[in-house]
């Protein structure tokens, strides 16, 4: 008897675990859309599902529960090499979505676009506003979104997590760690859409503008990288908050669900940082000249000013007058002074300097100069300390092998590793010949010398002729 009621009271128990099984599968969304294989999943009206093969080699990654609404373009069948992602919300002051885009179309080639894809999340929850967004869009790109090099889309609001009542970590603001708790949410749904779209993944702001042929820079140290057999994680094109960081398409599926899980505990910008480390890549690889530069004046964070500038970005591929660089301090390796004034980011590295060492540009024609910048240094360290910036008229052989001028004058001196000055011809009308630093205090700390450029005029008499 005792045996016949354990059965029963077994089948019982078994019956009811099997209807409240069943149950929490029909009415549970996430175990439905995170176990099932994505390739099965047939996406309601307006859905987007990325594809399986781009996803972690290693495969099994649950993915975001999220559905999105495609509002113009449609991605390519085609994997490019790049996918640029930003996301985008209604300002209180300022507009910059539709340049941003215009800079990252023209300062690419024909060639260039066909590797690319732009994707751009319109994160606000405003309906109007997202409406005379995408219709500002698809007139001022129509072409791009044919061709499968832009896509625009949204995430409703009821996919979002609790955006109120959060951690107030740092001790910000309820309404800041709102703003940006939702901005780590935006970037993740973003980069798990972007995940199978290029084999790269590079994470704008949309207030950027873009250096020209910027994705054949990024192409050429991808290439860099690979013939190094470097272990990297996160390359930087700029410095600045979450713009121009490059990633691997295989990894997006976990960045997107790092930021998902930890949104409200810190900025963007900080959590990259703890990813990156995560994955074993202790330092930060980051590439001067910069690629992008912030352009906006205005935060999407309630309208605050914001000056934010990125020294050392560089609009195009900056090209010196043709000149013959000398000097008499001792080079390391192949550091040699030649890169300090061609265009790239080589630089000139030498050894403990001397008083009166020193480094001599000259000038293939004379040039009437209207503005030059010198910098020394790389991250505060091999800074010359003490020298004086000449200009030379009368080129003369001073060795067998090595040209100077005749007579020198000074136009300053470096501060803090540093010169600038613009507006030279309203002092100095006359053609130069040469410029010169010349080190007027001898330091124990070897000397970079990063970056030479001069901005020049025709000579008058020259362009009478």
């Amino acid at each position: 008897m005792q045996r016949w009621l354990r059965k029963k009271k077994n089948g019982i128990l078994a019956i009811l675990l099997l209807i409240g099984g069943l149950y929490f599968i029909n009415h549970s969304h996430i175990f439905i859309s995170d176990m099932t294989p994505m390739q099965n999943i047939s996406p309601l009206p307006g859905e987007v599902f990325v594809n399986k093969e781009s996803w972690v080699e290693q495969g099994n990654y649950l993915r975001l529960n999220v559905s999105y609404q495609l509002l113009a373009g449609a991605p390519s069948a085609q994997q490019r090499f790049l996918s640029i992602g930003l996301s985008s919300v209604k300002r209180k002051k300022g507009n910059y979505l539709i340049p941003t885009l215009q800079s990252l179309f023209s300062q690419s080639s024909t060639e260039e676009r066909s590797s690319l894809v732009v994707v751009v999340l319109l994160a606000d929850f405003d309906v109007s506003w997202r409406e005379s967004t995408v219709k500002e869009i698809k007139t001022a790109f129509a072409s791009e979104l044919e061709q499968g090099q832009l896509v625009v889309l949204h995430v409703p609001e009821d996919w979002y997590p609790p955006l109120t009542g959060l951690k107030r970590n740092f001790n910000d603001a309820p309404d800041r760690v709102s703003f940006r708790s939702k901005q780590n949410l935006d970037y993740s749904f973003l980069i798990q859409y972007s995940s199978g779209l290029g084999r790269y993944y590079l994470q704008l702001e949309d207030d950027i503008s873009s250096a020209t042929n910027f994705l054949t820079s990024i192409k050429r140290h991808v290439e860099e990288q690979e013939v190094k057999k470097t272990t990297w994680v996160m390359l930087e094109f700029s410095k600045l908050g979450y713009i121009g960081k490059l990633y691997k398409s295989s990894h997006l599926p976990l960045l997107a669900r790092f930021l998902f899980l930890f949104y409200q505990e810190m900025p963007c910008d900080w959590l990259m940082s703890h990813f990156r480390e995560l994955l074993a890549q202790k330092e930060s690889i980051l590439f001067k000249p910069s690629l992008f530069q912030h352009m906006g004046t205005f935060s999407s964070f309630q309208g605050t000013y914001n000056k934010l500038k990125d020294k050392d970005f560089e609009e195009g591929f900056y090209v010196n007058p043709s000149a013959e660089v000398y000097t008499d301090m001792s080079t390391y390796q192949k550091y040699f002074p030649k890169l300090a004034w061609d265009a790239g980011e080589g630089f000139f590295w030498g050894r403990s300097p001397e008083n009166g060492n020193y480094l001599t540009v000259v000038f293939i024609d004379s040039k009437v100069l209207t503005g030059m910048l010198i910098e020394t240094g790389s991250g505060g360290k091999d800074l010359l300390e003490s020298a004086q910036v000449q200009i030379g008229h009368d080129v003369v052989t001073i060795q067998k092998n090595e040209k100077s001028c005749k007579e020198f004058q000074s136009v300053g001196t470096l501060k803090n590793g540093r010169f600038e000055m613009q507006e030279m011809d309203q002092k100095y009308s006359s053609a130069s010949s040469c410029l010169r630093i010349q080190v007027t205090a001898s330091q124990k700390d070897w000397v970079i010398i990063r970056k030479i450029r001069v901005f020049t005029s025709t000579p008058r008499h020259l362009a009478l002729e």
